[in-house]
């Protein structure tokens, strides 16, 4: 067998030719391939049948009477007064339909991306515009980096616990509404001790109305499952759920009130009008004290990245459920999402991400293209101009309840019993990330998981699969090192110590120390400094290292580092190869002869 190591060519580095890169990319630039990449709207409005239009106006309508009450709810979730809702609503719809790729995905308000905001409100609501369009530069430049594997770093696990924490803290903060209690906090803690000491405030009708219509909500939800001859009917009704209670609780308030009190308590009243389209304030007043924008920046703090951060996984997360197996472009859609909340901005929104509750309406509307957001955008824009007035008899009890039924079902039970049956280390990754969430903020509960993730990865990577057998080959003992993964800089020091440690408890009985590198298809400087070092110190105690069957690529490192490290490397099926090949040549001619004299002369 041919010995690679005598090869001098077979471990030199490859480096990438920067010349067919750049010409690679100065050629797909100008492609007619490239403004379909980025501005999808090309590559679908040619191919724009008529028959999709009523398709698309149906599915428009039919999401845009579940945003405008959703929106509503958003805006208090956020504690914000509920206009601010609706102003995040249409901006998305219409930037996703030129920069989406995915035709189901709608962009606006959700309960998670509002309850995010929710604590750099207090002062005013400038921060909340301020911060959406800083996520939206963020999520922009991550986007045109190319940044979208980034999402890919980020487990189910901690997503998991994220949504669920999400989940339970949002619904916990409307509990209070709900029963109709005054409550100056959403949090969760706070939410529930509020509502068992202010039991005896609480709101005989509001109560009421609350939890009539939170039931009603969730057997509105079953009433497309129903066997009857209406199946399509049933499906509408189901879906406009949202936009009937609020309708029917304003037809409540308005009916059952008086000059004098209203029954039931409402959200306020909603300010009128479109709002203005203007520059995002990069400074502020708060009770009269100029808040500059520096200051503004130290108060979102670590809301600046984790937002984004959040917003991309929801939006990604969403498109992927109804990619229907298409390969979804996570840096387009970070484009998409980095413009609608930049533009979104000048027009008073505070960030929006994709919401999955409107993208499922959506796809069950059978929508054919992005196109039907106009519908839901222009829908939203005709409720500020004209029906203002109206909102203002929603009872916060309805939009109490209309945010708790979509809560309940975010919170993915079914998930989490996978994730418990699948490996319960990841279990572990899961609470952790639920509890930071719920009993300190979601921020710092996100980032706690994230970090914790990575620590687990890092470990793993610091202590792969290494199995180290003792074999008797040609009368040597010999130590067989099973490296099962790739080695990188933290788990070089492991290497050599298991090695050590082996050699050390066989009493320096060993010989040889064999490393099987079939696994390792890359190794850095740092390993291979180890490598040399391991070779010295089994020098030192009269054994000899051997690296058999390595990659030429990991093998390169460690010989590009040491000239003479080339002997380290043997190439053979067996191990009785290798031994005999290292032989002395005075043992060696001895076999050669002994096999001679077995030859049987023809």
């Amino acid at each position: 067998m041919k010995d690679l190591q005598t090869d001098d060519n077979s471990y030199n580095e490859a480096l990438p030719n920067i010349c067919d890169i750049v010409k690679h990319s100065a050629t797909s630039c100008c492609s007619t391939k490239t403004p379909k990449k980025y501005l999808p709207i090309l590559e679908w409005l040619p191919k724009y049948e008529s028959s999709f239009l009523l398709q698309d106006i149906v599915a428009g309508l039919t999401v845009g009477l579940t945003t405008i009450p959703q929106a509503i709810a958003y805006g208090t979730v956020a504690g914000l007064t509920p206009q601010y809702g609706l102003y995040s609503a249409f901006m998305g719809c219409f930037v996703y339909i030129i920069f989406g790729t995915c035709k189901d995905v709608t962009v606006g308000p959700t309960a998670i991306m509002s309850l995010m905001v929710q604590t750099h409100v207090t002062a005013s609501a400038d921060y909340a515009i301020l911060v959406c369009f800083l996520s939206g530069a963020v999520t922009l430049l991550m986007g045109i980096l190319d940044l979208g594997a980034l999402v890919q770093f980020i487990s189910i696990p901690v997503t998991t616990g994220f949504t669920n924490a999400a989940a339970i803290t949002i619904a916990s903060g409307q509990i209070n509404s709900l029963f109709g209690i005054k409550s100056p906090t959403n949090q969760f803690l706070p939410s529930w001790r509020i509502f068992f000491t202010n039991l005896n405030k609480m709101q005989r009708n509001d109560a009421i109305l609350g939890v009539s219509t939170l039931f009603i909500l969730l057997l509105m939800r079953k009433i497309k499952d129903i066997p009857c001859r209406y199946k399509i009917l049933t499906k509408y009704i189901a879906m406009s759920r949202n936009a009937l209670a609020v309708i029917i609780g304003i037809i409540l308030c308005y009916y059952l009130s008086d000059s004098e009190s209203l029954a039931f308590r409402v959200s306020g009243e909603i300010v009128s009008g479109l709002p203005p389209f203007r520059l995002p304030p990069f400074h502020t007043q708060v009770n009269g004290t100029e808040v500059e924008f520096s200051e503004m920046i130290q108060q979102l703090g670590a809301s600046i990245i984790t937002i984004p951060i959040i917003s991309v996984l929801e939006s990604i997360a969403v498109a992927k459920a109804f990619s229907m197996g298409k390969i979804v472009n996570a840096s387009q859609e970070m484009v998409a999402l980095g413009i609608a909340n930049i533009m979104g901005s000048f027009v008073s929104s505070m960030p929006v991400t994709g919401s999955f509750t409107r993208t499922a309406i959506n796809n069950a509307s059978g929508v054919k293209t992005t196109l039907g957001g106009v519908i839901t955008g222009v829908l939203v824009l005709l409720a500020l101009a004209f029906f203002t007035q109206i909102f203002y008899y929603i009872p916060k009890a309805t939009l109490a309840a209309i945010i708790m039924a979509a809560m309940i079902f975010m919170v993915e039970c079914d998930r989490i019993a996978e994730i418990w049956r699948a490996k319960k280390l990841d279990a572990i990754l899961f609470f952790i990330t639920l509890l930071t969430c719920l009993f300190w903020t979601l921020e710092y509960g996100i980032a706690c998981g994230i970090v914790l993730n990575m620590l687990f990865i890092l470990y793993k990577s610091a202590r792969p699969n290494i199995i180290i057998t003792t074999e008797r080959v040609e009368n040597v003992d010999i130590a067989v090192v099973d490296v099962q993964k790739n080695l990188s800089y933290a788990s070089a020091e492991y290497l050599k110590t298991r090695i050590m440690k082996h050699i050390i408890a066989h009493e320096h009985a060993i010989k040889k120390v064999v490393i099987k590198g079939d696994e390792i298809f890359g190794i850095d400087s740092t390993v291979a400094l180890n490598i040399l070092a391991l070779k010295t110190d089994l020098n030192a105690m009269n054994c000899q290292l051997l690296c058999w069957n390595w990659q030429i690529s990991s093998a390169g490192v460690v010989c590009r580092l040491h000239r003479d490290a080339r002997d380290l490397f043997k190439f053979s099926k067996t191990l009785k190869e290798i031994i005999l090949l290292d032989i002395s040549p005075q043992s060696l001619t001895t076999i050669h002869n002994g096999i001679e004299s077995t030859l049987i002369p023809l």
